[in-house]
């Protein structure tokens, strides 16, 4: 199939944050000309059933998958009218279903959290663990915490650049959503002097700190040996940690990514610490990328 007929999957669960990833991955799947696909796995109900059923003034078995799906649909289709949207209802838990859906998917979207307090730790975790296991480009909807998406207006896209052997794929994704929206490509790489490398010798002072942002340098340039000259790139290579450096970098973006690794033997959450970081904290949208071995 080629890449133009695959959908971007939206995992909804009724609650505000999931309609918000809609309204993204709306805006989306018009400039990449691709279809939507919209899919409820409907164990969510066991965390969602009865916040929904009372704002719908239902009793909770009275709350149908087909209810939250479709009112997905008419949320995405009054965004973008000349969408391609196509719904699922699944009997299954999310985790399961959103990473099959995966498979067959351009792009995954999903909130960043539920409803109250308890609801967002345990949609929190269904976030991470798709985007521990997800089989394509993941995106996780953060920031615009006034209940509103709007189009990429920041002409910006953050690539967070570790080790040269595991960014190809996160720099290639973040290099084509830069081209599509017209935005610069800003390339970030952290790095930090290890404590004990620091000395009090007048003559040798700040050689160590030197020597690794000379690394993160070279490391910054060969990730971005490919990239095509007619997209604007900025470097930056900045000193501190990367969750804090990234978390920082987002701020006036329209979308940060990073690379997650992915081991075919390994079957546990394939996510990292500055993965964590950056989904809990980024005040834009966050891409997470899967690098294979």
């Amino acid at each position: 199939m080629r890449a133009v007929d695959l959908p971007i999957v939206v995992g909804v669960d009724g609650s505000e944050p999931s309609l918000r990833a809609v309204d993204w991955a709306a805006d989306e799947a018009v400039l990449r000309g691709t279809p939507l696909r919209l899919v409820y796995a409907s164990l969510w109900e066991r965390y969602e059933g009865a916040a929904l059923a009372q704002d719908l003034g239902e009793q909770s078995e009275q709350v149908r998958a087909q209810d939250i799906v479709e009112t997905a649909a008419r949320r995405a289709h009054r965004r973008r009218t000349d969408l391609r949207i196509s719904t699922e209802a699944l009997p299954e838990e999310p985790e399961y279903a959103l990473v099959r859906a995966s498979r067959s998917a351009f792009l995954l979207v999903t909130g960043s959290r539920g409803r109250s307090g308890i609801t967002e730790a345990l949609l929190g975790s269904v976030s991470l663990t798709v985007a521990g296991h997800a089989h394509c480009p993941m995106v996780v909807v953060r920031g615009n915490h006034d209940n509103k998406v709007r189009p990429g207006a920041h002409g910006r896209v953050v690539v967070g650049v570790a080790e040269s052997s595991t960014t190809p794929a996160a720099v290639r994704f973040a290099s084509d959503e830069a081209r599509r929206r017209g935005a610069v490509l800003d390339a970030v790489r952290a790095w930090r002097c290890p404590a004990h490398e620091t000395t009090d010798h007048p003559l040798l002072a700040g050689e160590p700190a030197r020597m690794h942002e000379q690394q993160a340098v070279e490391v910054l340039e060969k990730a971005l040996h490919d990239v095509p000259a007619d997209i604007e790139t900025r470097r930056r290579v900045l000193e501190g940690d990367t969750r804090h450096v990234l978390t920082d970098a987002s701020h006036g973006a329209d979308l940060l990514v990073i690379g997650a690794e992915r081991h075919h033997r390994h079957f546990g959450l394939q996510l990292g610490r500055v993965a964590h970081g950056v989904l809990h904290h980024s005040a834009c949208p966050v891409a997470i990328v899967p690098e294979r071995e």
